[in-house]
């Protein structure tokens, strides 16, 4: 996904560009915002130079990995409301869960180092709770949920399971569906 904003840039720029990105997925997924950008490149078979055109700061390259998280999120939210509102709504809370998980630390360290725009984990905070918003609304109204359940108390659930569990995702799991036990009627 080339930088919003650029015109199209040559192939092998965008090409660069998606391995650069391939490679710090799993990294910032391990190390959070504290990924190592000579371990990036490297990862990416490409030279610290060339990272840095890409990506002229840690910030850039977190901002655009995090806003990508938030693009998937966002696709995902839309699918489940298609289907099972408890399922869905239970599906979410996982994927999100997992999603913050392997994100390490990334949302805070955006927020701390905003320089005065509006960050990427302000969009992606939206975004999840807009999709929270709607899947608990659905999930209430055909009862597979208790009533009075908020989307802000299931998101603080959300974030108390991934700080609790962080780089444990199937811990994650297992704990947000003992917590959901105790949402369901």
């Amino acid at each position: 996904m080339a930088s919003s904003g650029l015109k199209p840039q040559r192939a092998d720029w965008q090409r660069n560009h998606e391995r650069l990105l391939a490679a710090a997925r799993p990294l910032v997924a391990r190390d959070g915002a504290q990924v190592s950008f000579e371990e990036v490149a490297r990862e990416a078979g490409v030279g610290s130079a060339t990272l840095h055109r890409h990506f002229p700061s840690r910030r850039a390259l977190l901002d655009e990995v995090f806003r990508e998280a938030a693009e998937r999120l966002r696709r995902r939210g839309d699918e489940l409301l298609g289907g099972d509102p408890g399922a869905g709504l239970l599906t979410w809370l996982e994927e999100l869960t997992v999603a913050a998980v392997e994100t390490r630390g990334l949302s805070a360290s955006l927020e701390a180092d905003a320089d005065g725009g509006p960050s990427s984990a302000e969009g992606c905070h939206g975004v999840v709770r807009t999709a929270t918003v709607h899947l608990v609304d659905r999930a209430l109204a055909a009862g597979a949920v208790r009533p009075g359940i908020s989307p802000d108390d299931l998101l603080a659930l959300v974030t108390a399971i991934s700080l609790a569990t962080e780089s444990d995702s199937a811990a994650a799991r297992r704990l947000l569906r003992l917590a959901f036990d105790g949402v369901r009627p």
